[in-house]
């Protein structure tokens, strides 16, 4: 029981804390802040996370374990890779939706992040992004991992704009109109067959020349 309440508790601090951080920047929040935002003093949020960086490294660590393994579950529960990609855009949407602060936190913070927490991040994102090339890779098999992988980048970069653009469209019309948008961008092949063409060389002539 008493873990669960610890549980609980540290869930509320970190999303006020992403709350703040997104607003002020990290450093415009105080520890005297964090405490003030969850009814306590600043000095009692040491009972939780031994100082601010670390506070800061376990939210964006928590955020990052979750889109894996939620990434993992829905490609493994999926029937073919067109409906493991519905799925993995369909989650992704929800968290982008769901958590904007998050986002804003991880795209100014990431850099005040402690170097061993930053790689480990940085590790389960690449891996997180593996799980979308993979996928994609089963529904474009003609084109080359970097290209998925740039295509990928390029969705999340597209379903991330949520701190800017969430407040225009009822939730229900967002995600409609972001799986409509992350499909044609992750299944357009116009710009990668193009590059393509441009890398040959012409029909009968050597490279060289």
């Amino acid at each position: 029981m008493a873990n669960r309440t610890a549980g609980a508790r540290r869930s509320v601090i970190l999303r006020a804390a992403a709350d703040l951080f997104a607003a002020r920047g990290f450093h415009g929040v105080s520890i005297e802040d964090l405490g003030r935002a969850v009814g306590t003093s600043g000095p009692a949020l040491y009972r939780h996370f031994p100082g601010k960086d670390a506070l800061l490294a376990a939210m964006l660590l928590d955020i990052s374990e979750r889109l894996a393994a939620d990434g993992e579950a829905r490609v493994a529960a999926a029937r073919d890779p067109r409906e493991a990609l519905e799925a993995l855009l369909r989650g992704h949407i929800a968290f982008a939706l769901g958590e904007p602060a998050l986002i804003t936190v991880h795209d100014r913070e990431l850099g005040n992040v402690p170097a061993p927490e930053r790689r480990r991040i940085r590790r389960l994102q690449r891996g997180y992004v593996e799980q979308w090339v993979g996928v994609l890779g089963e529904l474009r098999p003609a084109a080359r991992p970097a290209c998925l992988r740039a295509a990928v980048h390029a969705t999340f970069g597209l379903l991330n704009s949520t701190p800017h653009s969430a407040d225009e469209l009822p939730p229900e019309a967002m995600t409609e109109l972001l799986l409509a948008m992350g499909r044609a961008a992750l299944l357009a092949e116009a710009a990668e067959d193009g590059a393509g063409k441009a890398a040959a060389p012409p029909s009968g002539r050597s490279a060289s020349r």
